[in-house]
Parts: C-alpha cells; structure tokens; sequence
C-alpha cells in the first residue's frame, strides 16, 4: 500500500469483501476460502467480516444472493430457455456459484448448508415441484429434486469442461435442450 490514507467508506469496504467472498467460494469452496484470503483480495481488513457480516459463515450466506440482488431471490422456473439461458451466461462468466458447490456436496457447517439449501429450495425446488402438482404428478417433490439435481449436474460438468461438447456449446443452445428436458421430467 502506499503512503497515502484511504478514506474510510463501510458500505465500499463491505461491497469489496463481500465481491470477493464471491470470488473466492466460488473458485476454492468455503472449507477453503479463508477470512484471510477473502481480506487480502478485498484489500480489507479480514476482522471487517465480523463486523459487517457476522462471520465466515454468514457472509457466505450472503455471497449466494446474486450480486445486486435484494435479500429476496426470485423463484427460477427451469423449464424456460431464456431463464435458463441467463444462468448459464452467468455461469460462464464468474465460475461456479456458491449455490451450486452446495448442491454437490454437503458443508460441514450447518449454518452455511441450511442457507445453502433454502436458497435452492426456495429459487428451484419448490418451483418446479409446484409446476409438476399442476400437472397432475403425484410424486412432484421427488420429480422437482431430480430435475435440480440433473440441472446441478450439467452445471458443473459444463463448468469444468469435462463434457467437451457440453462445455463448448452457446447457453442458448444447451438451455433449449436442458428446458425441454426439464419440463418432460416435471409435466409428463
């Protein structure tokens, strides 16, 4: 740093932390992105965390809302290609979200997985389990989670590239494809 003073902004310093706890869960995962790291590529003091988000955990919490976005998240209906188009794009932009690293594997802190889930649950679950009780489907909970899990699934191998084809396509393209999936799996 320089020998000049930063002047002191809170809610600039919390938008730098909370950017890259983005970053960094996305690229490392929360067992592995540490308050320390988050800290230095925020230039920031890593004790800002505490103070301006509780902890480790809830500012994870908070990196799952998309940026920009106010504390409520919009349900995403996950048979609509142009949704669906949205979160790949966004997807291939910034990596893999938080969101999805918790739709893969379970955290160890309890915190993090409930508010993990909830976000999933609110934005994708209980939509599509909703479109599938209007289409009549009995079993439209256990359809709705295999229709998250499978559009979890295509996320990630998309975002590491071990599906070549699948890594390499247009959004538009794989969301036409993933949408009809999905809503065969939800209505039919």
């Amino acid at each position: 740093m320089s020998g000049a003073r930063r002047t002191r902004d809170a809610a600039e310093t919390r938008a730098r932390l909370l950017d890259a706890a983005r970053t960094l869960f996305s690229e490392h995962g929360y067992d592995n992105a540490t308050v320390r790291d988050i800290g230095r590529a925020a230039d920031a003091d890593p004790a800002l965390i505490a103070r301006y988000f509780g902890s480790k955990a809830a500012l994870y919490v908070e990196s799952l809302r998309p940026a920009g976005s106010a504390a409520g998240q919009a349900p995403i209906d996950i048979t609509d290609p142009t949704r669906l188009a949205g979160v790949l794009e966004r997807l291939q932009q910034g990596g893999p979200t938080p969101a999805l690293h918790a739709a893969l594997r379970r955290h160890d802190n309890d915190e993090v997985q409930d508010a993990a889930l909830g976000t999933l649950t609110t934005r994708l679950v209980e939509p599509a389990a909703a479109k599938a009780a209007g289409a009549g489907a009995p079993d439209a909970r256990l359809r709705a989670e295999l229709a998250v899990a499978a559009l979890a699934g295509i996320l990630a191998s998309r975002s590491t590239g071990s599906l070549e084809t699948l890594a390499e396509a247009a959004p538009e393209e794989v969301a036409v494809l993933v949408a009809r999936v999905m809503d065969d799996l939800l209505t039919r």
